[in-house]
């Protein structure tokens, strides 16, 4: 599924480029970020991809825990959506035509990594005191209640990302307006048994929302604790990451909100998020419709085309209702004339089967490099086409 990965991100990027919306070439604006200790001169760029596409000041600022997510999530297609997928969830209380993105200056690597262990007994603390005066018993897990061999404690949060939003304020200055915060809640617990028998145990939903819930009021009570956190809004989503050999990623499936100055999450609403595999039984089974539908098209260039290997599907649902679908073809071509007409039947039947209301991308590549991409925007009567020279 790396194939399919990389694949879907390249065409992340095509699409902004190709956004539906016509950019923005205003001049560059001169800001001022205001901060409790200091103001410092910034620029936005004067280039916008999208009134749906959120700017960032510059000098671009690193988030100071930049680089936790790839090494704590276990599965690799969780990392971009878990990212992403917040931007995304984001909008619904930082528009995009009102707020800059900022990644997170607030939660360090050292606060992020002890947040994320587990609490210590007593006893292990004073241990670990002995090993390193300065350690902290802050972790978030659950103590481990065997470390003997046999069925431990979960880990539900496996790793948490922070997002700031910017916000202009009098003129050329603008402040931070609020945060976005992500868990991430780990469904899998992996032990060994005392004969080394190695043993998942899967945590329900409804268990790790609850576990998430607790997680949160107590991460929202320490951020208001940190200076310049003390009344801004702070949104929390939870993520449900997906076990790791799961060929789709996991999705969010709860959002809470703090309001200013509140020391605990006010509210809960659900999250209906889903990603689908096509071709497989769960889709089969699950959306029945659109399983019919690629195995069609799937058919369909199978028939016209021999040197066509493979086609995967992605599909993101919302409310139960299809959003988006990604699709990799891997094909094994050895001349540029059948690529072209392979692209322009591809891009024909994708027009035929998917309905223009759903954002549909095709990327078509070798083993070697990608071939050619088809991007349809959702609304869109005919998709951009493009062949790689």
């Amino acid at each position: 599924m790396y194939v399919l990965k990389r694949a879907l991100t390249l065409s992340l990027g095509v699409m902004l480029v190709m956004s539906a919306c016509a950019p923005n070439f205003s001049k560059e604006q001169e800001i001022v970020q205001k901060t409790d200790d200091s103001k410092e001169k910034a620029i936005i760029p004067n280039y916008s991809i999208s009134s749906d596409t959120y700017n960032t000041t510059l000098p671009y600022k690193e988030g100071v825990a930049r680089g936790l997510v790839a090494s704590n999530l276990n599965n690799r297609m969780d990392t971009d959506e878990f990212e992403t997928g917040l931007m995304r969830l984001a909008k619904d209380n930082y528009p995009s035509s009102k707020y800059l993105f900022q990644e997170g200056q607030y939660i360090d690597k050292d606060t992020a990594k002890a947040w994320v262990a587990r609490k210590l007994t007593d006893q292990q603390y004073a241990e670990a005191k002995k090993k390193n005066k300065d350690v902290q018993n802050i972790g978030l897990n659950p103590i481990n209640t065997n470390n003997k061999g046999g069925k431990t404690s979960p880990i539900y949060l496996s790793h948490l990302v922070e997002q700031d939003y910017l916000v202009k304020k009098n003129g050329k200055e603008v402040e931070l307006g609020g945060i976005m915060l992500g868990l991430a809640m780990n469904p899998v617990n992996s032990y060994v048994e005392a004969d080394g028998t190695p043993k998942e145990e899967i945590t329900s939903r409804a268990k790790l929302e609850d576990e998430g819930q607790k997680i949160a009021n107590q991460v929202v009570d320490r951020m208001r604790k940190m200076k310049g956190l003390e009344n801004v809004p702070i949104n929390i989503a939870l993520f449900e990451e997906k076990p790791n050999s799961s060929k789709v990623p996991g999705s969010f499936i709860a959002m809470g909100t703090s309001n200013e100055g509140s020391v605990r999450v006010d509210g809960w609403s659900k999250i209906n998020e889903e990603y689908a595999l096509f071709p497989s039984t769960q889709a089969s089974d699950e959306h029945g419709v659109h399983a019919t539908k690629f195995n069609n098209f799937k058919k369909q260039i199978e028939k016209y085309f021999p040197n066509f290997t493979s086609a995967v599907g992605q599909g993101f649902y919302k409310d139960g209702s299809l959003q988006k679908l990604d699709i990799t073809i891997e094909v094994q071509f050895k001349g540029k004339g059948e690529l072209v007409g392979f692209t322009q039947f591809v891009a024909g039947e994708m027009t035929k089967y998917f309905p223009k209301n759903i954002e549909t991308n095709v990327n078509i590549q070798s083993v070697e490099s990608p071939e050619s991409i088809i991007v349809r925007k959702k609304n869109q009567d005919k998709p951009f086409v493009h062949i790689y020279k």
